[in-house]
């Protein structure tokens, strides 16, 4: 209890130094974990819109498909598994069938991929109901994403010649009308993608009843079945995982940088303050204080500096924190174009275990560069302590 009035004296005579110390180090803290927090947001947020958008609850994949080799796509089309049938009646399965053709939106050649599925399926957010034709037009009804609309320059209601190379290689063509303009923050699912009614594709394509894909529901246990590769929610979103790892490694960069300025600042105000007070150790030393003792003191007043660092930080954090979870973090409108599912707003994710673990890494961090200076007072002798000076 003497130990801790006199680390209280101390750090109180320091006065700005002290308070210095303690809002860099509370800076650090709080940039810590609101950091490591956008990042479990956008974690969060980006599996949820993959899995609402574009999963479900796994697919099964044709042995022939393989999403990186373009030129076998047109083959990849499998007929579709008898033993799923009823699955497929009761709308727990989805088959989407996925080919490559060509659109020429104002007088120019875009490459698409086409995307057949049921109007009336439930499976994904995607809103196939548009695709309905319940009118006489003799066009095709297709919907497509914001991201899609932007690099077609085509909005709602929008006609638009379609080519494309049936099973025998012969090509055809035909209007489509764009029926529908969703937004989405899954990329996989709008750039350069086109949504067509399944039947309308399988007959344009002569593809009846032959999908790419089987989209599965909670409902259907998983199953061997031949000619099908099953992929689960975490294999199809494993890329996902890897990207948004790599940003935290590199974001980790930055926590360091603020963490080594903060430890810095202790390391360096303790250092100081051993050869600054070399009188007091000695005078400490010379009324039966022991060196170990000594040790603490100096160990316990760097200790001490990140435990009023942290309650500074909630003071101050804790109101960010909160607002940040409430309305999130507008994000800017083109950060999906670099691939990933970004939404517009991200909102940081506060879990206990990282806000607890943070302060506890923080704490045991600066007594340890705390410790380290205070090492020196283990070296001096008795007589050069009653003198003031340390070897």
């Amino acid at each position: 209890m003497k130990l801790l009035k006199l680390v209280y004296r101390n750090l109180v005579g320091n006065g700005l130094k002290t308070w210095l110390n303690v809002f860099v180090l509370s800076l650090s803290f709080v940039l810590i974990i609101f950091m490591q927090a956008l990042l479990q947001g956008w974690d969060r947020q980006a599996m949820r819109d993959t899995v609402k958008w574009e999963i479900a609850d796994g697919q099964y994949w044709s042995s022939k498909y393989d999403p990186f080799d373009p030129f076998m796509l047109d083959s990849a089309a499998t007929p579709f598994p008898q033993q799923l049938n009823n699955d497929f009646e009761t709308g727990q399965i989805e088959p989407v069938l996925i080919l490559s053709g060509t659109i020429y939106p104002s007088g120019r050649s875009m490459s698409v991929m086409m995307k057949g599925i049921r109007p009336e399926q439930k499976l994904l957010e995607l809103p196939t109901h548009l695709l309905k034709n319940d009118d006489d037009s003799t066009d095709i009804p297709a919907i497509i994403g914001t991201g899609m609309s932007h690099q077609s320059g085509l909005k709602e209601n929008d006609v638009v010649t379609l080519r494309w190379r049936d099973v025998n290689g012969t090509f055809e063509a035909q209007d489509i009308r764009i029926v529908g303009v969703f937004k989405t923050f899954v990329p996989a699912v709008d750039i350069g993608q086109i949504w067509l009614p399944l039947e309308t594709l399988q007959h344009m394509t002569l593809n009846p009843d032959k999908a790419t894909i089987l989209i599965k529901s909670k409902e259907v246990a998983q199953a061997s079945i031949e000619g099908w590769n099953f992929k689960d929610v975490n294999e199809l979103t494993k890329t996902l995982k890897e990207t948004l790892r790599s940003k935290m490694i590199g974001q980790s960069i930055f926590y360091i940088i603020f963490l080594l300025l903060a430890l810095l600042a202790i390391f360096d105000t303790q250092t100081l303050a051993i050869f600054n007070r070399q009188r007091e150790i000695g005078t400490l030393v010379a009324l039966g204080m022991t060196k170990k003792e000594v040790m603490s003191l100096f160990t316990l007043e760097g200790t001490l500096n990140a435990v009023l660092a942290v309650i500074l930080g909630a003071i101050y954090g804790v109101p960010l924190f909160i607002y940040y979870a409430v309305n999130g973090i507008p994000m800017p409108s083109s950060s999906g174009d670099f691939g990933l599912a970004i939404a517009d707003k991200i909102y940081p994710a506060f879990p206990p275990k990282l806000i607890i673990g943070t302060i506890v890494f923080i704490i045991l961090i600066t007594a340890l560069v705390s410790y380290l200076p205070a090492r020196k007072i283990a070296k001096m002798k008795s007589t050069d302590a009653i003198r003031g000076k340390i070897q």
